[in-house]
């Protein structure tokens, strides 16, 4: 069968799908999904039929488009926002960063309210997590508590921008820039956020250090206020996992302006070679036998040369096609995200004295992935009785991630440093939780969500 065949055969497919009429109570709410049709079957589909499977034209293809839209000079995909977050976090350890490398013992600050994968980098290199506490309503550091948990060791900062809400762009960079500290930002549930300095912040621009100049950042201009979130730090990283803003089912990126850093992360996510071949390419470098590296002897093929600790993380062209297909449409996933939260916040409006709503960090411009509530403490119910009142109206929730991750299982033996009272981060752990604005919910849906929530709790009966 040809291409156009298969084409029209889709084609004929998706005109006879049709979405049931949703019933309250009866149709499921979730809290996050996915939104394909027919352009990603057909992507994904062409991807298939070019036998090719890792990745290629189409990988190629993302990469380019998803670094302009957040205005990077790269973008590196790798198997999941997890691996995103491994591969930028370990680029800092690189022995080619020379005396700017962090080492095992170093400091990196963080938050305990989030998702582990963002902090587990950190201790998987041997570094320590320093945590601080975060601001209600926004879900972010609080940025008052950075220069009170600087120590001698402190190398790095490593922060998620919560639920697609970016944290205090402004006050981080300027801490990093001032203390000379690396940056990561985990835009993992932020793609499409946006964040300006104001007026009277300074413009700072990351950098890699070079032998002759060891600062890690520049002074930026004023066209570089306002910008993609991606864009602040050294490193970032994202998630196309199905929940998330686009998706191709398992999948994340690496975003970087740096082309040393390029070169690291690549590096680490293709088995740490040194060689930088793409797939199914040989000779790149123009000498692939006549490197000498390490205690190997001259003339030891580069292919199989490895420069640092690394994995097999690349995706397949069939993600990448599906992701292709994704990216076309995100500027509506966006805008829908933003006006279902918008909706949202006038619909629960009238519980505000029972729940803290959600609100933006001044500044910036959310690409919301979730509506965070908090219970007040004078709301007088219990949060796992309101789970399952929801629970049982087919009204989907989550809880915020790990909510106080020193509390976590795992993290018990673990060595980290906890550089401020962690109460808000308790209150979250014990009073937060999430319902859907994701692009797939109908305005009904939000609604009966909103109802069920207000009847719960006693408001507008």
């Amino acid at each position: 069968m040809s291409r156009d065949a298969v084409h029209g055969a889709l084609s004929a497919l998706f005109a006879e799908t049709r979405t049931p009429p949703f019933v309250p109570g009866q149709t499921p709410i979730p809290p996050s999904g996915k939104v394909i049709g027919e352009a990603e079957t057909r992507a994904m589909v062409d991807a298939a039929l070019d036998g090719w499977l890792t990745t290629g034209r189409f990988n190629e293809q993302f990469e380019a488009t998803l670094a302009a839209f957040v205005g990077v000079d790269r973008a590196l995909t790798v198997n999941s926002g997890s691996s995103a977050n491994l591969v930028a976090v370990s680029s800092l350890f690189s022995p080619l960063l020379g005396p700017a490398a962090l080492t095992p013992g170093d400091e990196v600050i963080t938050v305990a309210a989030g998702f582990p994968t963002t902090v587990n980098p950190v201790l998987q290199n041997g570094a320590v997590p320093v945590f601080v506490d975060i601001l209600p309503g926004t879900y972010n550091i609080d940025p008052d508590l950075l220069l009170p948990a600087l120590g001698p060791r402190t190398r790095a900062v490593v922060l998620a921008h919560t639920l697609g809400n970016p944290f205090d762009l402004a006050a981080v960079t300027a801490f990093c820039a001032r203390h000379n500290l690396w940056l990561i930002e985990d835009c993992c549930d932020a793609l499409g956020a946006r964040y300006t300095l104001p007026a009277d912040a300074p413009v700072w621009l990351p950098r890699a250090p070079s032998s002759d100049d060891p600062s890690l950042w520049r002074a930026g201009t004023d066209a570089d206020r306002e910008r993609h979130v991606g864009r602040f730090g050294h490193l970032a990283t994202l998630s196309f996992y199905p929940a998330h803003h686009i998706t191709m089912g398992e999948g994340g990126a690496v975003l970087l302006d740096d082309p040393l850093l390029a070169r690291i992360a690549e590096s680490i996510r293709d088995w740490g070679r040194d060689c930088w071949c793409a797939p199914g390419c040989d000779n790149t470098c123009g000498k692939r036998f006549g490197w000498q590296l390490g205690d190997l002897p001259a003339g030891y093929d580069h292919k199989y040369t490895y420069a640092h600790l690394g994995y097999n993380l690349k995706i397949t062209d069939m993600q990448a096609a599906c992701g292709l297909a994704q990216l076309g449409r995100l500027d509506g996933f966006v805008a829908a995200r933003r006006a279902h939260f918008d909706h949202l916040s006038q619909r629960l409006a009238d519980c505000a004295e029972l729940l803290e709503l959600p609100r933006a960090t001044p500044h910036a411009t959310p690409s919301w992935f979730g509506f965070p509530l908090t219970l007040r403490p004078g709301a007088g119910v219990n949060r796992v009785d309101l789970l399952q009142w929801l629970d049982q109206h087919k009204i989907g929730t989550r809880l915020l991630f790990a909510g106080n991750l020193t509390r976590q299982p795992y993290f018990a033996g673990r060595h980290y440093r906890v550089a401020s009272e962690l109460s808000e981060t308790d209150t979250v752990m014990n009073h937060t939780f999430w319902i859907g604005l994701w692009p797939g919910l109908s305005e009904a849906m939000l609604d009966y969500a909103a109802e069920q929530i207000c009847l719960f709790l006693g408001v507008g009966l």
